[in-house]
């Protein structure tokens, strides 16, 4: 547990720190941009919440020499391997100039290192047809590259809302850190620990007052983090299914099968171009409805504060599900398409005006 405790002081610290010094560094670190598509913040808020999560990280990994070397080496090598991912995120958050393809490129070069590192390419997921391609080296680490910018990209996609997107790493991380206790893998276990304190050291900070933001940096790096451990956990551990990591993780990776979907198929546009009708912005516009109108800073936070909870509870309908089937691929897999269809009913439900009644706010 000293771990979470050191990585919860460590970021909730360092998040003061650049509360406290926020005049020294908002014309660089502050989003100004209040009029985006997927803004919803009234004034510039820091977005630079990567950088305690970081220093969390590296304080609660890096005291484990003290006690572990062999879990303070895996620790480090995973903290170093970050860098590229979390440097090319935060450098978009301060320059505002750096493109998805760079940060993508990047958490590439994060993923590749781990893979050369600790030997952890996927060349199994207990799918029919697809390990046989699988088998051939070049195709097995391209694709577990792949599969490491995938999610990274998606936790930065649910980053909308004030809490969002880090919560639902921090549970996925103690769904991790659970089965890696189950299966007595301590590296993986520490690892996920130390996450989980770093972004509840940021959370303080982020909900529901959005006082920070994760920013691309933080968001990449959390993604990275989960990416990574869950590639891990099923790799060093063959009784764990490959189908754990991905329903655990499903939220966020269907969330961006979705926004694909609806933009280069039902829009016909490149899925690249940013839109504001992703699943927790519809709920906030039409589930969250008690202060629909007002422009008053103070009620539009507690809007913002409201959404969130929402896909949290949706991200638990895949992650208890695989917490209990965490060994048995079949029964993930029917959970996965549970899921998928859950999700759709919700999204299509709330675009066509025919929300459940249950679902709704009212002032």
């Amino acid at each position: 547990m000293s771990a979470i405790l050191i990585a919860f002081l460590v970021s909730a610290l360092s998040c003061l720190a650049l509360l406290r010094y926020q005049h020294m560094h908002a014309s660089f670190s502050a989003d100004h941009d209040l009029d985006g598509v997927q803004k919803f913040h009234q004034t510039p808020v820091p977005r630079i919440g990567g950088i305690a999560i970081y220093a969390g990280l590296i304080c609660a990994l890096v005291y484990r020499w003290l006690e572990n070397h062999n879990i303070a080496l895996f620790a480090s090598t995973l903290v170093l391997c970050a860098l590229p991912c979390f440097g090319m995120g935060l450098l978009e958050d301060l320059t505002k100039r750096i493109g998805v393809k760079e940060r993508l490129a990047a958490t590439g070069v994060s993923a590749a290192l781990c893979g050369y590192f600790f030997n952890a390419w996927l060349g199994n997921v207990q799918f029919f047809g697809v390990d046989t391609f699988l088998s051939i080296p070049a195709i097995s680490i391209v694709f577990t590259c792949f599969c490491v910018m995938g999610v990274s990209n998606a936790f930065n996609l649910i980053d909308g809302y004030h809490g969002l997107s880090s919560v639902v790493a921090a549970t996925i991380l103690l769904a991790i850190a659970y089965v890696a206790f189950q299966v007595g893998d301590a590296s993986i276990m520490v690892c996920a620990f130390a996450g989980v304190g770093a972004i509840l050291g940021f959370l303080i900070w982020n909900y529901p007052k959005g006082l920070i933001f994760l920013g691309d940096g933080g968001a990449y790096l959390i993604g990275f983090w989960v990416a990574e451990l869950s590639i891990l956990l099923v790799l060093r551990n063959d009784q764990v299914s490959k189908w754990f990591p991905l329903l655990l993780c499903f939220y966020p990776i269907f969330e961006t099968l979705f926004t694909i979907y609806r933009r280069a198929i039902l829009k016909r546009v490149s899925p690249g171009v940013p839109d504001a009708v992703h699943l927790h912005q519809v709920i906030y516009r039409r589930v969250v409805r008690w202060a629909i109108g007002t422009v008053d800073t103070e009620l539009l936070t507690q809007r913002n504060a409201m959404t969130a909870p929402y896909l949290w509870i949706l991200s638990c309908i895949a992650v208890i599900p695989a917490l209990v089937f965490w060994r048995y691929h079949i029964a993930l897999k029917i959970c996965t398409i549970l899921f998928a269809g859950i999700y759709i009913w919700l999204y299509w439900s709330i675009v066509r005006f025919k929300t459940p009644r249950w679902l709704l706010i009212k002032r």
